[in-house]
């Protein structure tokens, strides 16, 4: 049996533009613990992590709309011998970049260069978000509440995407439209995303974790009793 353990990605770099080619391993990626690729320049271009080395949460800064998108890839698509991922703009639709084998992503990517060339611009310094540290810590939340499957839409779509702003998460249903706010700027808030272990986006809704917090959509942890 053959065991593909490298995959290859090109992206173009959010803060100066340049497009270039990055091999990754299996290996590199460790559970609990993210891995950066980062451009010739310093910039960070992507960065991909694991819980379970099955399914990989790949974060893309966008060059187009200036936020950073979130996409869920499992390991068997992302160490494919034949598959090319597409990483799009979640706004736009616009191709970003590919993860895949080293031929075909570098045929895909010099299609594509001269319709990203144009849409360089700056992005993803260090004090991009509000708090970092929250922002990082409700992300983990996320990831972990997602890979449980208890992240979802009444509609029936479990694929649901996240966008992810400064002070916040946008989590979205491409199916009936919903729409989910979650904040990350402030210890408060990451309180919030600690008590939950189940998020139902409304189907054709719009809501935030703040005003869900106390309804059925988003479901608390029980509190554990302490033994007298």
């Amino acid at each position: 049996m053959f065991l593909v353990t490298d995959t290859y990605l090109a992206i173009r770099c959010p803060e100066c533009g340049k497009l270039e080619y990055t091999k990754l391993s299996r290996f590199q990626l460790n559970r609990n613990r993210s891995f950066n690729v980062d451009c010739s320049c310093g910039a960070a271009k992507l960065i991909v992590s694991t819980r379970n080395n099955k399914d990989y949460w790949v974060q893309v800064p966008c060059v187009v709309c200036e936020t950073k998108h979130l996409r869920k890839i499992s390991g068997k698509l992302l160490w494919s011998k034949g598959d090319v991922q597409y990483l799009l703009c979640q706004e736009t639709g616009l191709e970003l970049g590919y993860l895949g084998p080293e031929e075909k992503v570098k045929d895909m990517s010099s299609e594509y260069e001269d319709e990203l060339q144009v849409l360089t611009g700056e992005f993803g310094d260090d004090d991009y978000f509000h708090n970092s540290e929250v922002m990082y810590e409700v992300l983990n939340c996320l990831h972990d509440i997602a890979e449980t499957d208890a992240l979802y839409c009444q509609c029936g779509n479990r694929n649901v995407e996240v966008d992810i702003f400064p002070d916040r998460l946008e989590l979205h249903c491409q199916e009936c439209d919903s729409v989910n706010i979650i904040y990350a700027e402030n210890d408060e808030d990451l309180t919030v995303i600690k008590g939950v272990e189940n998020i139902e986006l409304t189907q054709n809704g719009f809501e935030c974790l703040d005003s869900l917090a106390s309804t059925s959509k988003i479901h608390k942890k029980p509190k554990r009793k302490r033994n007298k």
